[in-house]
C-alpha cells in the first residue's frame, strides 16, 4: 500500500485533535509522529489521507467559530495542495 508524507505543525496537529471528530485510528499518528525541524511527518495511506480530509473539511463547513473554520479550510487547502 503506498502511503503518503505529510508535513504538520503542531498548531495543525492541535487543531485537528481538538476541533474535528477524526477518531483515533488518524489521529494517533499525529500524537507519535516524527519531528524533523519544526513539522511532525505523518505517513498517511490515500484513502486514510482523504478520510482526514474529509474531517477537517466538515468540520470547516460547520463550525461556528469562524477563525477556527478559516484555519481548517487553510489546512485543508494545504493538504490538498501537498498531496499532489
Amino acid at each position: 500500500m503506498n502511503e503518503i508524507e505529510i508535513k504538520f505543525t503542531l498548531q495543525e496537529r492541535d487543531l485537528i485533535i481538538d476541533h474535528t471528530f477524526t477518531g483515533p485510528d488518524l489521529t494517533k499518528r499525529l500524537q507519535i509522529a516524527e519531528i524533523k525541524g519544526k513539522y511532525l511527518i505523518v505517513k498517511y495511506s490515500t484513502y486514510d489521507l482523504d478520510e482526514l480530509i474529509g474531517f477537517i473539511a466538515a468540520e470547516a463547513n460547520h463550525t461556528e467559530d469562524k477563525k477556527i473554520g478559516k484555519k481548517l479550510d487553510r489546512l485543508f487547502g494545504g493538504i490538498r495542495q501537498e498531496r499532489k
